[in-house]
């Protein structure tokens, strides 16, 4: 399982890049392993709507299941990753790179401490098996 040290996780398999003032939002190396293929991604949202931390800002569809993506920090989403609509696989094959979801600006940094880091997150999917 990839778990790159320089992004925060949440509880809910998300990951958190932080650039800037920006968050940039995707889904864990373990997320996408418990989904298997991903066939569909919808983000419900345009930039310029609020997103809130907890509440679900997209949709992951996979050959198995489907799973609701939540924001881990709230704020103003600043980017929606168009290229998920037509090509969804890249959450399988580059959940850390071009498979980011959305792009958030953080209204709350502090929200930010309520994260995980590497380290913290490999050791709660460990405890999850």
């Amino acid at each position: 399982m990839q778990t790159p040290s320089d992004l925060k996780y949440s509880k809910t398999d998300e990951w958190v890049k932080l650039d800037g003032s920006i968050a940039v939002i995707g889904i864990t190396d373990y997320a996408q392993e418990q989904l298997s293929d991903v066939v569909f991604v919808e983000v419900p949202f345009a930039v310029g709507d609020a997103a809130t931390k907890g509440k679900q800002c997209a949709t992951v569809e996979s050959v198995k299941a489907a799973a609701e993506v939540n924001f881990p920090v709230s704020g103003e989403i600043s980017e929606i990753n168009e290229a998920l609509s037509s090509t969804p696989e890249l959450l399988n094959t580059d959940p850390f790179g071009k498979a980011w979801i959305v792009k958030v600006k953080i209204k709350d940094a502090a929200e930010l401490g309520d994260l995980m880091d590497a380290a913290a997150y490999i050791k709660y999917c460990e405890g999850r098996h």
